[in-house]
């Protein structure tokens, strides 16, 4: 009985693509999510930044906030199929302010796609995240966009890719002009030729002379032909030969050309990549691998989001599922509580909207609804009570005193604060003072702040004023022996106590941590709450 559950498993799991999308911000990744979701048939018409004006905002952006500023500030999990591939999109916040959400986003994805604008080539936010891709060693697959402006050569891209990010790379595809004399891109896998006239592509098959194949040069203005030709005997001579043990293990990254605001390759690239991506992945546990093919059901929360819905005010916690078979009502473990807890609505996501779904499978991001009982991390299994890793957790560098200014709405200031502390969007501390209790909150990138302040009064009715703080680290403080705070408070620091009564220092400079680590050598520091 079981080999079939795994076997009937196994069907439902080779066809599911799961990856997220990163780039720096206004790299194009927003809107080549839409055109993704465009092609696989999940909207009609793809709302871009531009098209804010005209009330035309991006699927994937569903914040009031994104929508005003243009901007992605909260992962996105949207599902479409195509080409009978169940595809799970995580599309990430650019931003670096909101790079924890990305790092966590990234733990639930098999593959990313890496965007990289043609124009600025390799940029810092681009560097970090890739490092956690590297370290995942997960496969890392690269669309390098805006082919329809004026960029840097794509060669010198190539090569900034390799010098800056430290990975080989292997052009899928290479293109034909660039800016007003972008027209085409040429495929060195397939030999052939796509041209692209007024939105619509045309393929040109080569014969065996490849690229030096008449009916390619005939279609093909002299001076660009040349160049073609060019490159693509550096790229055969010099380049890196293709091979696919290094792509899945993300250590040669497939490169691929095109312009996802002007729909060029998009298509293209989709369907290569879906060929070529890794299906769900084994998920390291505390009690070993676990396997997609595990007729044990098992999963775990790497989001929790409230207001999805502003209307009714709900939580919803993403799962992601890692083996066995989800079916909608089913009864699990909630590992970290102990209790059983049923699953009674479990729903699919475009961006804010979704659909009831009766069953998933491994690779699929289900939406859970939150009555407050799960939290980031959370390991959710049908037998056993294994844990899958913890999630990265951040100190945070930015922080302020919060105050309510409206007393009438105190349980909405204490709610709203509790939710968004336990999504991640900013860490809670109080202050250790007699008699007097401050709350301090605690942010990764400055922008965090402005989010928190939005929601806040937007999505909880509350007024709020922050008053920064000249602290800029966070550090978790143990000790086998007795801790006297008044020590710890010394050398200008601030000793707080996070949500779980756990004792902090807040420091306002790596020099003064230095000086305290030299003075109490008894006393541990931690980076994070689950170190």
């Amino acid at each position: 009985m079981e080999s079939f559950q795994s076997s009937s498993i196994n069907k439902q799991v080779n066809p599911r693509k799961t990856f997220a999308i990163i780039s720096h911000p206004d790299a194009g990744k927003t809107t080549m999510t839409e055109k993704l979701l465009l092609f696989g048939g999940a909207i009609r018409l793809a709302g871009t930044v531009k098209g804010r004006k005209a009330n035309k905002y991006a699927t994937s952006d569903w914040m009031q906030i994104e929508k005003e500023r243009g901007i992605s500030v909260t992962s996105s999990a949207m599902q479409f199929t195509y080409n009978n591939t169940h595809v799970n999109i995580l599309d990430t916040p650019g931003h670096q302010d909101f790079s924890e959400d990305t790092f966590r986003t990234l733990v639930a994805a098999d593959s990313a796609v890496m965007l990289i604008d043609i124009v600025k080539g390799v940029e810092a936010q681009t560097i970090k995240l890739f490092k956690v891709c590297r370290m995942r060693g997960i496969p890392i697959f690269t669309f390098i966009n805006k082919l329809d402006r004026y960029g840097k050569d794509p060669l010198d891209v190539l090569k900034e890719i390799e010098d800056v990010l430290g990975i080989n790379s292997y052009p899928m595809n290479w293109p034909v002009g660039m800016g007003k004399e972008f027209c085409g891109i040429y495929d060195r896998q397939r030999n052939r030729l796509e041209l692209f006239k007024d939105g619509e592509a045309e393929f040109i098959a080569a014969d065996h002379r490849g690229v030096e194949d008449p009916k390619i040069k005939e279609r093909l203005d002299k001076d660009l032909y040349e160049k073609l030709v060019e490159d693509i005997a550096l790229l055969d001579i010099a380049g890196d030969p293709y091979d696919e043990e290094l792509i899945q293990n993300g250590k040669l990254s497939p490169i691929f050309f095109g312009s996802a605001l002007s729909n060029l390759g998009v298509q293209t690239f989709l369907e290569k990549f879906l060929m070529m991506a890794p299906g769900p992945r084994p998920q390291k546990s505390n009690d070993g691998l676990v396997y997609p093919t595990d007729p044990n059901f098992s999963g775990f929360i790497f989001k929790v989001q409230a207001n999805m819905n502003p209307a009714h005010r709900d939580r919803i916690a993403f799962l992601r599922i890692c083996s066995g078979r989800f079916e909608r009502g089913m009864t699990v473990n909630h590992v970290r509580t102990g209790k059983k807890i049923k699953l009674p609505q479990p729903q699919q996501f475009l961006a804010q909207d979704r659909d009831i779904l009766e069953e998933a499978y491994p690779g699929d991001v289900v939406g859970l609804f939150d009555p407050g009982i799960f939290l980031i991390g959370d390991t959710l299994c049908q037998d056993g009570s294994f844990e899958f890793e913890k999630l990265p957790n951040f100190s945070p560098e930015h922080f302020a005193r919060i105050t309510n200014l409206d007393f009438s709405k105190y349980k909405q200031f204490q709610k709203g604060l509790h939710q968004l502390a336990e999504e991640g969007t900013v860490q809670v501390f109080k202050t250790i003072m007699d008699g007097l209790e401050d709350m301090i909150v605690g942010v990764v990138g400055q922008l965090q702040f402005e989010v928190l302040v939005h929601r806040l009064e937007n999505e909880y009715g509350t007024r709020i004023r922050l008053h920064p703080l000249p602290y800029q680290l966070a550090r978790w403080v143990e000790s086998e022996s007795k801790i006297d705070i008044s020590k710890l408070k010394a050398l200008k620091n601030l000793c707080v106590k996070d949500h779980k009564d756990r004792l902090v220092v807040l420091f306002e400079s790596e020099y003064y941590l230095d000086r305290l680590k030299e003075k109490y050598s008894n006393i541990i520091f931690k980076t994070s709450s689950n170190e």
